[in-house]
């Protein structure tokens, strides 16, 4: 509010006295006006609103600068002096104290009129703003941590170099490549050795996953893992009631499973888990006719079960060797009278041979695969063959599958099969 009504006492002219309410020309009217000190709204003529200013005026300059300030102004003044800067010059020069120079400009100030009063704010505040501009700027302290390292510099060019844009690009190329650190000589090979050792690592290991039945055959031994059971038999010559198939030769002692009815490659090969498989469409021991045993020479180590190479060395067997068979407490011994290795659709090892009791062992062939199919036929020469039963299969039960029983799937083929 001061500011503004400063500003109003500006616009009116020189010669005008303030003092006397006709000076001004306004027309008087009235006008509300907001008061800021008690927010009510009052009526307000032009004539009040004079003596408004007047009486801001007055108040403004009934205080007059401070003498300290003065002096230090007077101080700082080098050139002409107005008659108050002389006299606040004599003033402190004349050995006063400051309280007495205080009250000699009060006394001296109070009898100046308006203008002069006017006059002596002015030079204060003109003094004043030169003083602030002249102030010494103060230096914010630098961190104490050591500052960054500046790079270096790429080099200036001048207007005055004449080289083409290309060669100033193509040496500012060549500077950035001398700060980027070059890789190893053998970088390149070693990048490829790497990616060569690791694509090697890995066919590896799926040649294993898939295959491993057929890599493993050369090192399984069905007598490092199968214990040599004596063949003892009691007093009275009986055996235990267990059903057993017993090679002495390869050093094969296996269960016999009898209670899988179905030839359906499925069940046949959740039976072969347990054993080897006594084929349900064939007789059993003790009858006529040809009693047929399936068994794995091999199987992929993630499948379950425990005889998956029960058969892996059946080929080792030759003409004249024995095997037994116990079934139902009774010792079955059989003499290998031929040996052959037919294809999978070869069904007709499955039927009864020119000789009336036999039992025919088959296993896949090579072993790992299922090619082919390696068939060994022994004939019963112990107990007498006269006393045997007639067969027990039924004609529904006998009838004949259209490939022989292989190996369970390899991961490799069930992953072909289901692509």
């Amino acid at each position: 509010m001061t500011i503004v009504l400063y500003l109003y006492l500006f616009m009116l002219p020189d010669d005008m006295n303030l003092d006397d309410p006709s000076a001004h020309a306004l027309p008087i009217k009235k006008e509300k006006v907001i008061s800021p000190l008690h927010n009510k709204t009052e009526v307000l003529s032009d004539e009040s609103a004079v003596n408004l200013i007047r009486e801001k005026l007055k108040n403004i300059y009934n205080d007059e600068p401070d003498a300290q300030k003065e002096l230090e102004e007077e101080n700082q003044h080098h050139g002409r002096r107005s008659k108050h800067q002389q006299y606040m010059h004599e003033l402190s020069g004349s050995g006063k104290p400051l309280a007495e120079i205080q009250t000699a400009w009060h006394e001296y100030y109070t009898n100046l009129p308006d203008e002069e009063k006017h006059i002596v704010w002015q030079e204060f505040y003109s003094n004043y703003n030169k003083t602030t501009q002249r102030k010494p700027q103060v230096q914010r302290a630098e961190p104490r941590h050591a500052p960054a390292p500046e790079p270096s510099p790429l080099p200036a060019y001048r207007k005055t170099d004449r080289r083409s844009p290309s060669a100033i690009k193509q040496e500012l190329r060549e500077r950035v490549q001398k700060r980027i650190p070059k890789p190893a000589k053998n970088h390149h090979v070693a990048s490829i050795k790497f990616g060569l050792l690791s694509g090697v690592l890995v066919l590896i290991v799926m040649m294993f996953g898939f295959f491993n039945e057929r890599l493993l055959v050369p090192f399984i031994r069905p007598s490092h893992s199968i214990s040599a059971t004596p063949l003892i038999i009691d007093e009275n010559g009986s055996i235990g009631p267990e059903p057993k198939l017993i090679i002495p030769k390869i050093n094969v002692e296996v269960p016999i499973v009898y209670d899988e009815p179905s030839i359906a490659e499925n069940a046949v090969q959740t039976a072969l888990e347990r054993g080897v498989l006594h084929y349900a469409t064939t007789p059993d021991p003790g009858e006529f006719g040809n009693a047929v045993v399936f068994g794995h020479s091999s199987n992929n180590i993630f499948n379950s079960g425990n005889y998956k190479y029960v058969f892996v060395q059946l080929n080792k067997l030759e003409v004249g060797d024995t095997f037994f068979v116990h079934k139902d407490g009774v010792r079955y011994v059989y003499k290998i009278y031929e040996k052959k290795i037919v294809s999978p659709r070869e069904v007709s090892v499955l039927n009864t041979t020119e000789k009336d009791a036999t039992m025919t062992l088959i296993t896949c062939d090579p072993p790992g695969t299922a090619i082919n199919r390696l068939v060994v036929i022994g004939e019963q020469i112990s107990p007498s063959k006269d006393s045997n039963e007639q067969s027990s299969v039924s004609t529904e039960a006998s009838r004949e599958p259209e490939i022989l029983p292989s190996n369970a799937p390899s991961l490799w083929s069930r992953l072909t099969g289901w692509l």
